[in-house]
């Protein structure tokens, strides 16, 4: 192939991605349109505001996949207290997972907020993956902290999924244990991979997940949202 050819098609590629890329931007802007409107609509006739915090949560998802993340944050935010204050907390998690990725000052204590409640509360065990997933992307290679998460993750996927979902999520979470391992500590072999949790103390949940509580409060520090006592103390046994 000539070199203008190649330089050609690399070009029309690009052009492609672009294109690709304005129409997903194109469409977010429309959902995020009408979801405005609906949510003036509801707001005006008095809907309740666990209507409103659902809207609010949607539209913070698609400000933040539109890369606006200081819109995103407020309406995340106060949904955020609206679930918390109905005791629907996969749903303030969600909200955890969007204020996360809008990349604010308090994104790392919402992080930390959102596992704490995935890892308490029984909420979808996919959700609670891919937030800890978050820990294991923003820890150093050399840190431990991405082997909690990841040990945690393959925990609840056991505990929690049922049927084709427990098989595929044991699968993904197994790999990401493995990954971590490789470059934590270069593990290349089953009994290397073995010797590295025995190390770690990655087998028994009553100490990862004492380890897990010692990453969560690194992350939060201070900035608390809610009384975890309290809250405990409304679940059901």
């Amino acid at each position: 192939m000539k070199a203008y050819e190649i330089t050609q098609r690399l070009a029309d590629t690009a052009a492609d991605s672009i294109g690709h890329q304005g129409a997903e931007e194109a469409a977010l802007e429309s959902h995020l349109l009408a979801l405005q409107e609906q949510f003036d609509t509801l707001n005006r006739i008095g809907a309740d505001e666990r209507q409103l915090a659902d809207i609010k949560l949607q539209m913070g998802r698609a400000l933040v996949g539109l890369g606006r993340g200081t819109q995103a944050w407020p309406l995340a935010r106060e949904a955020f207290d609206t679930f918390m204050a109905l005791d629907q907390f996969e749903l303030a998690a969600d909200c955890c997972d969007v204020l996360f990725r809008a990349e604010q000052p308090g994104s790392l204590a919402a992080l930390g907020q959102g596992i704490w409640l995935a890892v308490t509360c029984p909420i979808d065990v996919e959700l609670a993956v891919d937030l800890l997933n978050h820990i294991i992307d923003e820890t150093p290679d050399d840190a431990d902290g991405a082997a909690v998460a990841a040990t945690t993750a393959l925990f609840l996927a056991d505990l929690r999924a049922e049927g084709v979902q427990r098989e595929n999520l044991i699968f993904f979470t197994s790999q990401l244990l493995a990954n971590v391992a490789r470059r934590h500590s270069h593990v290349d072999s089953q009994e290397a991979f073995d010797l590295w949790r025995d190390r770690l103390e990655l087998r028994e949940p009553d100490k990862f997940l004492v380890r897990l509580r010692n990453v969560i409060d690194v992350l939060v520090q201070d900035d608390w949202w809610f009384h975890r006592d309290a809250m405990q103390a409304r679940l059901p046994s």
